[in-house]
């Protein structure tokens, strides 16, 4: 049975209400140590170019058949919902004080994050952070059913992929549980691994959209969040198994019902969030400039795609009769090896790499006018967000954005990032 809450739209500046409870806390030494010896002046990327809509980012959609899923889930089982998954959490986030120091050094300089959490290095070993998205992204008011989620992806070398199912309803006690993300073979006979690393996701009503990696044939898979599926063998094999199904280890298994793809040649989603300050509600995609034949990178992309507002693809992208899903806006950035993106009405927000001689990213503001950013100190140094970024996500319910920096989960207050940036807008880059 579904577990979608309530879909309702806001009304645009609407006072936005918190549910983490606490006040910020300043950072550790090691991390104000880091902020001051940072280089002086980080680049400025300048404004936003708008250009032209192309057929190169249109994205066409191809969905497992129906007989396909339902012949899987008679074969692993009747389906579970999401409460399902956060009532078998048996792993615990550590709350910010009992974070080490190194990871602790590892966030934002500012703005400073109002919640931080760390994963048990001994759960994540092997595994690499990428992508988070909660239930403040799948509903507007903020919670999927009465639960308040976060899911966190991870990718391993091998191929693998899994998502930390994280109950969030008690602050002061995150617990969370594995699911692994698997693609339906064989008319739905068996599964294998997404074999794709996740650097970006959304989880939008009943839908998880995750990146897919270089190399994948897709651009995006599609994910069905009322089609969570039990493993019943506990080992390192994917699939059927003698005795049942297995998941490496995972309690839970969730099967791709489609995938999005775009053209040979065309940019690759990098990192995705969602904009509800759009009418319709549109998925924001990011890629970073692709090298030429010299080496040199050309400027990163930024556009969008508009959600379907029909009542038989609810979570699915705006398609025509052909499955074709158009572009409805795209800019070019100057933000060079970029890692998160976020979009609220006219404004940007692009998280960029540690440059070489720096141990901290930047989150650039940005629109057509220009670009500002976070000043780390008196020496206009704009390198002082996390030193490890990943994905973006608003949770409109709260106001805050959440992202991950290395094994630590965080959250701090948009607004925040907007005082903690320049006023003035900078001049284009040279």
């Amino acid at each position: 049975m579904t577990q979608r809450g309530r879909h309702r739209r806001r009304r645009r500046g609407r006072a936005l209400r918190g549910f983490l409870a606490g006040t910020a806390l300043a950072l550790t030494a090691a991390a104000t140590m880091i902020s001051a010896s940072q280089a002086t002046v980080s680049d400025t990327p300048g404004e936003l170019k708008q250009v032209e809509v192309t057929s190169a980012l249109r994205m066409t959609e191809d969905l497992v058949p129906r007989a396909s899923l339902d012949r899987l889930a008679a074969g692993m089982g009747r389906p579970v919902g999401v409460s399902d998954v956060l009532a078998s959490g048996d792993r615990l986030l550590r709350d910010r004080a009992e974070c080490p120091a190194a990871e602790l050094a590892g966030l934002p300089v500012e703005p400073e994050p109002a919640t931080a959490y760390c994963w048990d290095a001994a759960d994540t070993s092997g595994w690499r952070p990428g992508a988070v998205t909660t239930s403040g992204d799948a509903d507007e008011d903020g919670v999927w059913g009465t639960n308040r989620v976060i899911l966190s992806g991870w990718s391993h070398a091998g191929g693998l992929a899994k998502v930390a199912f994280v109950d969030a309803n008690d602050p002061g006690r995150l617990t969370y549980s594995w699911v692994l993300l698997a693609v339906p073979v064989d008319g739905g006979n068996d599964i294998r691994p997404l074999g794709s690393q996740l650097s970006g996701m959304v989880w939008y009503q009943d839908k998880l959209l995750v990146t897919a990696g270089a190399g994948d044939g897709a651009a995006l898979y599609v994910f069905d969040m009322n089609r969570v599926q039990r493993a019943t063998v506990d080992g390192d094999a994917v699939g059927r198994v003698a005795g049942g199904w297995s998941a490496h280890g995972a309690r839970f298994v969730l099967p791709a019902i489609g995938t999005y793809r775009l053209g040979a040649g065309s940019p690759r989603p990098d990192t995705i969030s969602l904009d509800r300050s759009t009418v319709p509600d549109s998925l924001v995609a990011a890629a970073s400039g692709r090298p030429d034949a010299s080496g040199k990178r050309g400027g990163a992309r930024l556009w969008r795609y508009a959600f379907s507002s029909l009542p038989d693809r609810g979570g699915l992208l705006a398609a025509d009769t052909f499955g074709r899903v158009a572009p409805t806006e795209a800019y070019r950035t100057g933000v060079k090896n970029l890692r998160g993106v976020l979009s609220r009405d006219d404004t940007w927000y692009v998280s960029q790499s540690p440059a070489p001689d720096h141990t901290h990213g930047t989150l650039w503001r940005q629109n057509t006018d220009g670009t500002s950013a976070a000043e780390c100190d008196s020496s206009d140094d704009h390198a002082c967000w996390s030193a490890s970024p990943q994905s973006l996500s608003y949770w409109s319910a709260t106001g805050e954005v959440w992202s991950q920096s290395g094994h630590t989960l965080f959250a701090l207050p948009l607004a925040s990032v907007d005082r903690a940036a320049k006023k003035q807008w900078s001049e284009d880059a040279s």
